[in-house]
């Protein structure tokens, strides 16, 4: 289990060449990274126990625990306001008397480790997406120039290089950059789609999960339900029928321990607050894109920004030259180069510019 969960921990090394977001990296790779490991904890019995264990008399133990974990069990709702110990034997177990409409059935708890595992394929398909379109694009223009570690023959050659294909590739990034945006926004239906696919998947219950967690704690003692224990029971009940030995047909009632719901309760109102925080950001993260699309103004206060010696002017007059491709390249090339040199190659590009437009303004 610690080898798998570390093989894991892996998956969240970063490259040196950086094209995406935090926010990004955290909604493709660590999300993933966490949605896995809860899977891999859930499918691992030794560490939590047999998934069910049923108590009950005349009928095979194995017998009634397979059955009862394929055809799933049961709670009655009202139960769970009543006094247990007295009343009831555990929250929300209670003899029906054959009130077949008060029960409520439980079997997703099945699916849990599955379902997990999904998600986790779904918040890997925007990177997977990005890094097919993005096809080593930076990492190839940046030419190794993050470090500063070469000589200055090498360095001026790279810049050289570097000046030469964003002159000839001018204004030819603007796919490049919606492509980029695209993967965001994809990241922002996918978590919205997930937490409504989490709530369809736990019967509703997914949305006020979280809250409910929090209230329960200020309710009064005698009137509270654990929203923990109503979502994932650790006691359910399962009914079991046989043929006796006149042939009539036997019920067995039984009482079943969940160990697994006592982890997935956990996790699970890790997650709501997980997919809350990350929503949230990427809400936050498309508003941004959006200002820097319809606000161009911005962009050179954020390229002076990756640049802090670099002058304003300079940040103002490469913006007003380039388009939002274009700037999006020079933008993402300051997180890749080395500080001092990429001070020295936008100073350069953007006298080259300049030069550029004179040049064609007398001809």
């Amino acid at each position: 289990m610690l080898k798998l969960l570390g093989n894991l921990g892996q998956y969240l090394k970063t490259s040196a060449i950086k094209t995406e977001s935090t926010v990004f990296r955290m909604h493709n790779k660590l999300t993933p990274v966490l949605l896995l490991a809860a899977s891999a904890i859930l499918t691992a019995t030794q560490y939590v126990g047999s998934p069910i264990s049923c108590i009950v008399k005349g009928v095979p133990e194995h017998v009634v625990n397979t059955y009862c974990w394929i055809m799933s069990t049961f709670t009655m709702p009202d139960a769970y306001f009543r006094e247990t110990g007295k009343e009831v034997a555990h929250p929300g177990v209670a003899n029906d008397f054959g009130d077949f409409t008060g029960r409520k059935y439980y079997t997703y708890y099945q699916w849990v480790c599955f379902m997990l595992f999904f998600q986790a394929l779904l918040c890997w398909i925007p990177q997977w997406l990005w890094n097919f379109w993005e096809g080593g694009l930076m990492e190839t223009i940046t030419m190794g120039l993050d470090q500063s570690m070469d000589t200055k023959e090498n360095i001026e050659k790279k810049k050289n290089c570097l000046m030469e294909y964003l002159t000839l590739y001018m204004k030819r990034h603007t796919t490049y950059v919606y492509e980029y945006f695209a993967c965001e926004f994809l990241c922002l239906v996918n978590m919205f789609g997930q937490i409504y696919l989490m709530n369809y998947f736990l019967g509703g219950e997914f949305f006020s999960y979280g809250t409910r967690v929090i209230q329960f704690s200020n309710m009064d003692q005698e009137k509270r339900v654990d929203p923990m224990v109503y979502v994932f029971p650790r006691m359910t009940k399962c009914i079991f029928h046989k043929y006796g030995p006149s042939g009539s047909i036997q019920t067995h009632d039984s009482l079943c321990l969940l160990p697994l719901n006592v982890f997935n309760e956990k996790a699970y109102i890790f997650f709501w607050f997980w997919y809350l925080l990350m929503a949230v950001l990427l809400v936050g993260l498309v508003m941004y894109r959006l200002m820097i699309i319809f606000a161009p103004g911005l962009r050179s206060r954020l390229l002076h920004m990756t640049a802090k010696r670099l002058p304003i002017e300079i940040c103002e007059s490469v913006n007003k030259k380039v388009n939002l491709g274009d700037w999006w390249i020079l933008y993402n090339l300051a997180h890749n180069m080395d500080p001092a040199i990429y001070r020295e190659f936008l100073t350069e590009f953007t006298k080259k510019m300049s030069n550029s437009s004179h040049t064609k303004m007398s001809v």
